[in-house]
Parts: C-alpha cells; sequence; structure tokens
C-alpha cells in the first residue's frame, strides 16, 4: 500500500487521494507496459494466423480499459497484484520451456557431432 501524506485540512485529504490515485495509475500504466513488453516475445499465430502478440495486446487493453473507473483501492490493489503475479507465472514458464529448448539443442548437436555416448553433454542435474 503507497504511504499516505497527512496535510491538516480539507486540502490535505485531496492531496492525500490524490497521490494515491497517482501512485496505483503509475503501477496500472508499469503493469501495462510489462504486459505489452511480454507480449512481445509471442511470435507464433494462432490456428486463424493471427499473431498471437496482437491477440495479447488488445485483450490487456480491453482489460485494463473496462478496469479504468474502479474506485475502490482494495479492489485495484487486488488486480494490481493478480496482473503481476500473471506476468511473473507467464516469465517463468517461458524461461523455463526456453531453458528446455536450449537443453535438447545441447543435446542433439552433441548427438550429432559424435559426443553421444557420455559426459552429460550440458545437461543440468534437473
Amino acid at each position: 500500500m503507497p504511504p499516505t501524506v497527512i496535510i491538516p485540512g480539507s486540502a490535505g485529504r485531496t492531496a492525500a487521494r490524490h497521490l494515491k490515485s497517482s501512485v496505483t495509475r503509475g503501477e496500472a500504466l508499469g503493469l501495462y507496459r510489462e504486459i505489452l513488453r511480454t507480449a512481445k516475445a509471442f511470435h507464433w499465430c494462432d490456428e486463424k494466423g493471427v499473431p498471437w502478440h496482437s491477440k495479447l495486446k488488445a485483450e490487456a487493453r480491453r482489460e485494463f480499459e473496462a478496469s479504468k473507473e474502479e474506485k475502490d483501492p482494495l479492489i485495484i490493489a487486488r488486480m494490481l497484484v493478480t496482473g503481476r503475479e500473471c506476468v511473473r507465472e507467464v516469465h517463468r514458464k517461458f524461461n523455463e520451456a526456453d531453458r528446455k529448448c536450449w537443453e535438447r539443442i545441447q543435446r542433439d548437436s552433441a548427438n550429432r557431432d559424435g559426443g553421444g555416448g557420455g559426459g552429460g553433454g550440458g545437461r543440468s542435474g534437473a
């Protein structure tokens, strides 16, 4: 939760509310940008030939537009946390798949070059 600046008088409550909303807005924009950066990694197309990165960007835009008018700070915080967790999970799965691909490439290269009879060829103990 962002810190609240308390200034005496009614102007202080307005300033504190503005500070909270601007911090939340910045967090939301940061999450949106992170989603767009993550979507760039999805180069392949769906069964209709539409690139996944385009679909993901459009869906993110729809989600953020639908949530734009939310005023409840608890719901906003929950949406931000959920969004961050989803992006983190996508990164984790993507990195894991990438690691497995590289291990397979190394293993296949070692087998093709005649080194398939031992040594483990760069496999980790996972």
